[in-house]
C-alpha cells in the first residue's frame, strides 16, 4: 500500500502516508487555496441566497495556472468549441464564466480543504504516518484535488502534451525544477492509483 491508493471494504480507498509525503501534499493543496482565493467579496456570507446570485468574473484570470483551472467555455477565440466569430465566441466565454467561475472556485476549494482536513486528522493521531482512509465521496474529493494539483504544477513546469512529461523523466538533479517534478510525477501515481480504487 506504501505510496498507492487500494480499495477498501464497502467502498472507499486508503493509502500509506508517512509525515514527510503528508506535509508536502497538504502545504501543496494550502498553496492551492491561496491561488484558487476567498469566495466572493473576500469573505463568507452570512446570505446564501446573495452567495447564489453572485456574478463572477467575465475576464479569464491573468495567472497562467488560473486560467488552466478556470478555463475558457469555448476554447478562446478561433477554437472549434465555439461560434465561428471570435468577438461572439468571446462574449459566451465570458457570460458562461460570469455565472459559473464562483461555483467552480467554491468546488476546488471544497476538495483541496478535505485533503487538508483528512491530513490534518491523520497527522493529530501522533503516528508519525499512518494509513489514510477515506470515503467514496472524500475519494472523489481527493481525486479532484490531486487532479488540481498537477494542473496547477504542470502549468508552472510548461508541460503541455505527453512529449513533454516524458521529458521530465529525464531532466538532471541539479536541474531546480527537479523537486516540482517529483512532486508532479508522484501526485500522478497517486492519481492514477486513486482512479483505479473508483472504478473497482
Amino acid at each position: 500500500m506504501p505510496g498507492q491508493f487500494e480499495a477498501i471494504p464497502g467502498g472507499g480507498a486508503a493509502v500509506a502516508l508517512d509525515e514527510v509525503e503528508i506535509s508536502i501534499i497538504r502545504s501543496l493543496a494550502v498553496q492551492l487555496l491561496e491561488l484558487i482565493g476567498p469566495g466572493p467579496g473576500g469573505e463568507v456570507s452570512d446570505d446564501p441566497l446573495a452567495e447564489l446570485f453572485a456574478e463572477g468574473p467575465s475576464e479569464p484570470p491573468a495567472d497562467p495556472v488560473m486560467k488552466r483551472l478556470l478555463p475558457d467555455a469555448y476554447g478562446g477565440p478561433g477554437s472549434e468549441q465555439g461560434p465561428g466569430d471570435p468577438e461572439e465566441t468571446r462574449a459566451y466565454s465570458a457570460e458562461f464564466r460570469r455565472f459559473t467561475e464562483n461555483d467552480l472556485r467554491a468546488k476546488k476549494r471544497d476538495d483541496a480543504l478535505v485533503v487538508i482536513r483528512s491530513l490534518d486528522a491523520m497527522a493529530a493521531s501522533g503516528d508519525g504516518g499512518a494509513v489514510l482512509k477515506l470515503s467514496v465521496e472524500e475519494s472523489q474529493q481527493w481525486l479532484a484535488a490531486l487532479n488540481d494539483l498537477r494542473l496547477a504544477i504542470g502549468t508552472r513546469l510548461e508541460v503541455s502534451d505527453e512529449d513533454d512529461a516524458d521529458l521530465l523523466y529525464r531532466l538532471p538533479d541539479s536541474d531546480p525544477r527537479k523537486p516540482m517534478v517529483m512532486a508532479y510525477l508522484w501526485l500522478g501515481g497517486l492519481q492514477e492509483t486513486l482512479v483505479g480504487t473508483l472504478l473497482d
